[in-house]
């Protein structure tokens, strides 16, 4: 289990490493406009402005010293590439990333501004014979493949610190979540969070977040391109196209005046529709990064009078 070292009320951090965990707990916001909602925010997080910091730490956790000889491969639709990079010049070994033909420009400068190996590969999603793929390749050439779609610790990290924190700032407000919603990636902190959820309230309803057939929503796929661990604790899964996911994002931002990211803005539309049938109550929702990595995909939909 990760020990978390706070730069306190202060707000003043000794190194970058002590940066990474102090800033938690993120914020959680109370979403006013839409009644008892309440959102995690997780592009509070430093490095990848984005939850899959905590799944990099988590992954990371106990591997030991590394030094410039060691290369860690991983494949990634963008944020744990993103984390991974940042982490690699802070622990001093070097990083190839694995992705598709749909990386957003700007994730693909923030990774070479990092030093990271980009290698865009030409398909469409990161399935199970893509990651299985730069697993054998690791293997072979004596690199390092964390593996976030099949490590336990992924999960596991999102029950013990993600879930704790949520679970705290809650309670703190007097609040028990009826719903949870969250996207489906990796289907790591969904499990995580929404297992000890259901532990800790009994009757949470968790709802995943898939695109839907034919959409590209980066941050989140369909399960049957391998997602793990979802499948005991997710009681629904709502399909979102990009273009319900971009106008989410508006939504959000014109309302509440906060600037969330596509799988959030998935999120959130998914909410809507289940709203209609759970009426008023108490939700949670995972926002997973912030918007400034999709300002080409979202420019290009509002161009097009969107």
């Amino acid at each position: 289990m990760l020990v978390f070292a706070g730069g306190g009320r202060s707000s003043v951090f000794l190194s970058v490493r002590d940066l990474i965990t102090g800033v938690w707990p993120t914020p959680l916001v109370r979403l006013e406009r839409f009644g008892d909602v309440w959102a995690k925010l997780e592009f509070f997080n430093a490095l990848s402005r984005s939850i899959k910091d905590r799944t990099v730490l988590y992954l990371l956790n106990g591997v030991g010293a590394w030094g410039g000889s060691v290369v860690v491969e991983e494949a990634s639709s963008g944020n744990v590439a993103i984390a991974l990079a940042a982490l690699a010049n802070i622990y001093g070994f070097r990083f190839r990333a694995y992705t598709t033909k749909h990386l957003p420009r700007a994730t693909e400068v923030l990774l070479r501004v990092l030093g990271a190996e980009v290698v865009k590969v030409d398909r469409d999603g990161i399935d199970e014979e893509f990651w299985r793929a730069v697993n054998e390749h690791a293997r072979r050439t004596g690199a390092v493949n964390l593996n976030q779609f099949e490590n336990p610790a992924n999960p596991n990290g999102h029950y013990e610190a993600t879930a704790a924190e949520i679970i705290g700032q809650l309670e703190s407000v007097g609040r028990r979540p009826r719903v949870f919603i969250a996207g489906l990636g990796t289907g790591g902190h969904i499990s995580g969070i929404g297992r000890r959820l259901k532990e800790r309230f009994g009757d949470v309803y968790v709802v995943g977040v898939q695109p839907a057939r034919g959409s590209v929503i980066p941050g989140i796929k369909r399960v049957e391109l391998g997602t793990r661990w979802f499948r005991d604790v997710v009681d629904e899964v709502v399909d979102v196209t990009l273009e319900e996911a971009i106008n989410g994002v508006i939504t959000i931002a014109r309302s509440e005046g906060l600037l969330v990211g596509l799988s959030s803005g998935a999120v959130f539309s998914a909410f809507l529709r289940v709203r209609e049938r759970f009426g008023d109550d108490t939700y949670l929702l995972v926002f997973p990064d912030d918007i400034y990595k999709y300002i080409d995909i979202i420019g290009k939909y509002l161009d097009g009078g969107g």
